[in-house]
């Protein structure tokens, strides 16, 4: 670790402040809600990041994108710039990363990012994927360095899954998943997006099959972000309405966060109480107040909070290699975090206009 790199202002009299810039909304038809100030947080200083290396997916789940032929960003990272932009997270005092995308592993230097990321010392460096590409990818992700998988699974019914990701096929995201378990991860969470009338009736099947194989099942509302602002009316199943469906296998206790690990909330099987599921509400219920998370778009900017598009463009002192100037950059967008005692998140009528699949989710 480099000793120079302190979160003291650059030694120059002043430097001039990066453009706020906003990410671009994919599909022709989406409406941009204007900027607005909101008051910043700056007393939860940023401790966690999910990094968005591609815009790109082999999937187009009905959620998260208009269609499959809803455009890509220009002006990508490279791999060498992740790498000074990491230096500079580090230096800047994040210390849990989470690669994401689009569909991280389809980016071609995946595992070398995961090994760069695992020598500079982070506590927690995990990944989350659609399972398309483990079974070729568990084993050199695991060798890697990487700690932890977060896997998304909306559905165990072939010809649904294939209707809910245009075109995915469950027997590849199966087929990753046992070879994730057998080189050793664990334990390995799964992501559901419920959704009425789609795949609400498998909550059940999808926990018992996730215990099954000693995975820690997740139940996500869908949330009125993007694709999702769209769905919210029709298709939104609470996290206290899958709780109750799902009571007799759950303990009568309170759900409790892990600490430091994102919003989801746990109670154990009434079974096993070895045995966890998770809920994550976003739309019922928000969480901002005790947000640390920063989000990294591929193309270089960075964004403290999911449901705006605001964010402070740090690509050009990446390409430079400029990590004061990153750090700079880092305290600019930090300030831009909305007030989590008054902000609500992803109901707040900007993130309708945000790209989840741009930014990570």
């Amino acid at each position: 670790m480099r000793t120079d790199l302190l979160r003291e202002p650059p030694p120059t009299p002043s430097r001039p402040a990066a453009p706020r810039r906003s990410l671009p909304v994919l599909g022709q038809n989406a409406a941009r809600a204007p900027l607005v100030p909101r008051p910043a947080t700056p007393a939860l200083p940023p401790r966690s990041v999910r990094l968005s290396v591609t815009d790109r997916c082999d999937f187009a789940c009905t959620y998260c994108r208009p269609s499959r032929n809803d455009g890509y960003v220009e002006g990508r990272l490279l791999t060498s710039t992740w790498r000074t932009l990491l230096e500079a997270l580090r230096a800047g005092g994040i210390r849990r990363v989470r690669l994401t995308g689009g569909e991280p592993l389809i980016h071609p230097d995946i595992v070398a990012m995961v090994g760069f990321i695992a020598s500079l010392g982070f506590e927690d460096v995990a990944l989350t994927t659609n399972a398309s590409q483990l079974t070729r990818l568990a084993r050199p992700l695991r060798d890697a360095g990487l700690h932890r998988l977060n896997i998304s699974i909306d559905t165990l019914d072939p010809a649904r899954f294939s209707e809910m990701t245009r075109g995915g096929r469950l027997a590849q995201v199966l087929e990753g998943i046992d070879a994730a378990l057998a080189v050793g991860f664990a334990p390995i969470k799964l992501n559901t997006v419920v959704l009425r009338g789609q795949n609400d009736h498998e909550l059940e099947s999808l926990l018992l099959w996730a215990w099954e194989r000693r995975m820690i099942p997740r139940f996500l509302e869908v949330m009125p972000i993007a694709e999702g602002a769209r769905m919210v009316k029709q298709h939104l199943i609470t996290a206290a309405e899958m709780r109750d469906r799902l009571a007799e296998h759950l303990l009568p206790e309170e759900a409790a966060v892990e600490p430091g690990l994102g919003p989801a909330k746990y109670i154990r099987s009434r079974r096993d109480p070895t045995l966890r599921v998770g809920f994550i509400s976003g739309t019922s219920d928000t969480y901002c107040d005790t947000c640390d998370r920063l989000r990294v778009s591929s193309t270089g900017v960075l964004r403290p909070c999911l449901a705006t598009d605001d964010g402070v463009d740090a690509s050009k002192e990446a390409h430079a290699g400029d990590l004061n100037g990153i750090l700079a950059r880092l305290d600019e967008a930090w300030r831009l975090k909305p007030d989590g005692t008054v902000w609500k998140g992803c109901t707040e009528e900007t993130a309708a206009s945000v790209s989840m699949r741009a930014i990570g989710g």
